[in-house]
């Protein structure tokens, strides 16, 4: 289940942080309201992304970048580039995981009170703020110049999601795309992902279509 979060955590949307002027409560509200209106008045986004993982067992973090697409409520695409190329793809009823190296493939699906499902209703909660009142408590500043923007800290409110993750930030720019998410897991663990050339262009069905090349092996880790 670790590995596939670390995978979700960079698919879904898109230094220190560096911030003044804390929100207030009324602020937040006002500011999570604006992000669910610019969603729904364009419900898909893509961007660049680099990734950088700190696991506690290693010595030296591991690095990626590509690619990312999101279309609400629960579509997304996500292809690393690189030695050890992946794509991530999920139509929101069912999820692949490929290796292009090993021509093999993950299939999971969804919508079956999983495990699974219940990560990815969380980190969906996480980057999207729907009703994440309920889920996390919330604080946030406005960030000084020369960068604008705001920080967001989502810290879980219930013990299964603290099983998941200590805490979750949020940097979002002035036209409330997502700049860069920080992850903090209860191991020490810290998924760092930053992201450029955000756009809310329209993204064609098929992005989230995904069908296993001939010859690749295929396994069900979750079953069937």
């Amino acid at each position: 289940m670790r590995k596939i979060l670390f995978t979700i955590l960079g698919l879904i949307l898109l230094s220190g942080f560096v911030s003044a002027g804390p929100l207030s409560s009324a602020d937040i509200k006002n500011l999570v309201a604006r992000i669910r209106e610019k969603r729904a008045q364009a419900p898909q986004a893509q961007a660049d992304f680099k990734e950088e993982k700190v696991v506690h067992l290693l010595n030296k973090p591991i690095t990626s970048s590509g690619k990312v697409w999101f279309q609400a409520p629960n579509k997304f695409r996500r292809e690393v580039k690189g030695n050890s190329p992946s794509v991530t793809v999920s139509d929101g009823r069912q999820l692949w995981i490929y290796y292009p190296n090993f021509k093999s493939a993950e299939h999971y699906s969804l919508g079956k009170r999983s495990p699974l499902d219940a990560a990815i209703t969380t980190i969906n909660t996480a980057l999207n703020l729907e009703n994440v009142e309920s889920t996390f408590q919330i604080s946030g500043a406005k960030i000084d110049p020369p960068q604008t923007g705001y920080d967001l800290e989502l810290t879980p409110r219930s013990s299964s999601t603290k099983r998941m993750f200590q805490m979750f930030r949020l940097r979002l720019n002035n036209d409330l795309f997502a700049e860069r998410t920080e992850m903090l897991q209860p191991n020490g663990d810290r998924i760092v992902t930053t992201y450029s050339n955000q756009t809310r262009a329209p993204i064609a069905g098929s992005t989230f279509d995904f069908t296993p090349p001939p010859g690749t092996e295929i396994s069900t880790p979750l079953g069937h």
